[in-house]
């Protein structure tokens, strides 16, 4: 089925997106990669050594691997609005986010207000995407489940807007449908889940609501076998959009029977 991804007139063949943080090393982080087919693969800039790029680095993999996926950068660690913006003009200078594509480079926002829940800082989100969207970049902001932020993102000209499932880290699951359903309605842009997500079947969730794609890092980083849970995660995306495609069933109060209850034989 060809169901391509698109974000800012880029077609992407997987709607999964995964991170490269908190793997036990590089080569558990490529075999994750590779198993979950992703084809947008996201790097904090501020957390890992940009200078370092012999074999066997994260930026070495990176960089042998641009053919592949395109490396999206992001601002994970940042609290203003002022680190965020220096943070991914260094990313543009070192050519990641695809812009050499034609097009602006891909970017992720991420602007936190608490160092403990990891929630975003609304107002800082909102003055780094107006600046970022003015110099060219194409801004993909983590944000709160809130359907008013989202839609201010929206205008200021961001080319996602990625509401989160649950809190950083948590693996809790999609603790708020109804608020996503919201967003979804009323979004012009794709929507992109972003952190909570545990397992498989909250990525399958997602999509079913009618997500535009999924990113995914702790619940594949932090599983028993990160391979296997990346593949799921793969699975889990693909299911999730085909079942939305094809379209639910009606709920009914009451049982309905399968066979017909006419002509039936005496």
């Amino acid at each position: 089925m060809h169901d391509p991804l698109i974000l800012a007139g880029r077609s992407f063949g997987s709607r999964l997106i995964v991170g490269t943080g908190k793997y036990k090393s590089v080569e558990d982080t490529g075999r994750a990669v590779d198993a979950s087919g992703a084809e947008i693969v996201t790097v904090a800039i501020r957390r890992v050594d940009l200078a370092d790029k012999s074999s066997g680095s994260l930026m070495s993999f990176l960089r042998t691997h641009t053919k592949k996926f395109l490396t999206l950068p992001n601002t994970a660690g940042c609290f203003t609005a002022e680190d965020a913006v220096r943070t991914l003009r260094l990313a543009r200078e070192l050519e990641l986010g695809g812009e050499g594509d034609g097009h602006g480079p891909l970017v992720k926002l991420e602007v936190i207000g608490d160092p403990q829940t990891l929630y975003p800082d609304n107002e800082q989100t909102l003055e780094a995407a107006k600046l970022l969207v003015k110099e060219g970049f194409v801004v993909l902001p983590y944000c709160m489940d809130d359907p008013i932020v989202c839609r201010k993102l929206e205008e200021i000209g961001c080319a996602a807007v990625m509401p989160l499932a649950a809190p950083i880290g948590s693996g809790l699951g999609i603790r708020n449908p109804h608020n996503l359903s919201i967003i979804l309605e009323r979004a012009r842009v794709p929507v992109l889940v972003d952190a909570g997500v545990g397992t498989a079947s909250d990525a399958a969730v997602a999509m079913e609501l009618g997500c535009h794609g999924v990113l995914v890092n702790s619940a594949i980083a932090l599983a028993r076998d990160p391979v296997a849970m990346a593949e799921a995660m793969r699975e889990g995306v693909s299911a999730g959009r085909k079942a939305y495609l094809a379209g639910r069933m009606v709920k009914s109060r009451y049982a309905n029977a399968s066979s017909p209850t006419s002509n039936l034989i005496e």
